[in-house]
């Protein structure tokens, strides 16, 4: 009797975040808008180093356009404006403080949104009922009308539109962390904790959190897009951040007066509005796609 030993090559199993990965570079184009959303932050971050000019100074220099247009200069990338500021400049911080903003704005709503959204999957029928009424009540009036409502409410200002955007985004981070932990909960593993004798919270910590993570990952990006857009619009409205804060919807509210004169005032700054949030919605939609959530 031949007695051989066989040996078997083990086969390594990737981990959960390498296989999301692996799906989502192998989708291009949300592999290429994650780069440009990379360059997006990265020139925010270094905007004190990338910025030629303070984004506030005024040169005598007046509609400059861009320099490779007839008449530019060299010393002004983007042109000037009507008041004779960079306009490259006022991009780059505009651009810091444009996305500085966003994330407040989704730190706050996610941190109450998941919270409210935990209470209600968890609690008791009749609460559930009410507060999914409240959050039906205002999804039904369009994102931008309610932050104008809340903004005229507490008054127009920078902080007062961090939070009219907040409350704007609160009930979508509700319904799909409330959505979501339902879904869970008629799964086995849940079943089996409870009967282990685990109470509510531990059971949303340490098994129910984990497993919803990918679809607050989504819903973290698309968030994201809409606080920009949101804040953009109320700085366009004059009711978020005012002069001279560089704030791409500020930008543009001083600048669409010269949209015949000096077009370049007005869309320099939307299309940086366009590709940042055509950016991270397509991250989103690719992490979707790599999450298998749909």
């Amino acid at each position: 009797m031949n007695n051989q030993l066989q040996f078997y090559q083990q086969r390594k199993i990737p981990s959960l975040t390498t296989r999301w990965w692996k799906n989502f570079s192998s989708n291009r184009l949300a592999y290429a808008a994650l780069l440009l959303l990379c360059s997006i932050i990265l020139i925010a971050l270094l905007a004190p180093w990338i910025a030629p000019y303070d984004p506030a100074y005024q040169f005598d220099d007046l509609f400059v356009p861009p320099s490779w247009y007839q008449g530019g200069n060299e010393a002004y990338l983007l042109g000037t404006d009507d008041l004779g500021r960079d306009i490259f400049s006022r991009l780059v911080y505009g651009a810091r403080l444009s996305l500085k903003l966003a994330l407040i704005v989704v730190a706050v709503a996610a941190s109450f949104g998941i919270l409210l959204g935990g209470i209600t999957a968890l609690s008791y029928r009749w609460l559930d009922l009410i507060i999914l009424r409240i959050m039906d009540l205002l999804l039904a009036l369009p994102s931008l009308l309610l932050a104008i409502v809340v903004v005229s409410i507490i008054g127009p200002g920078l902080p007062n539109a961090i939070y009219a955007v907040a409350i704007v985004l609160i009930p979508h981070f509700v319904l799909v962390t409330r959505n979501a932990i339902k879904y869970e909960l008629n799964k086995e593993y849940v079943t089996a904790m409870l009967l282990d004798g685990a109470g509510k919270f531990r059971l949303f910590i340490f098994s129910i959190f984990p497993n919803i993570l990918p679809a607050l990952i989504v819903q973290l990006t698309l968030a994201f897009s809409t606080a920009i857009l949101e804040i953009a619009a109320l700085g366009f409205l004059g009711l978020g951040a005012q002069a001279p804060h560089p704030e791409w919807g500020t930008i543009l509210s001083e600048s669409h007066n010269n949209i015949i004169s000096a077009p370049w005032t007005v869309t320099l700054p939307g299309l940086a509005i366009f590709f940042t949030l055509l950016s991270i919605n397509l991250v989103g939609d690719g992490l979707r796609d790599s999450m298998d959530l749909d």
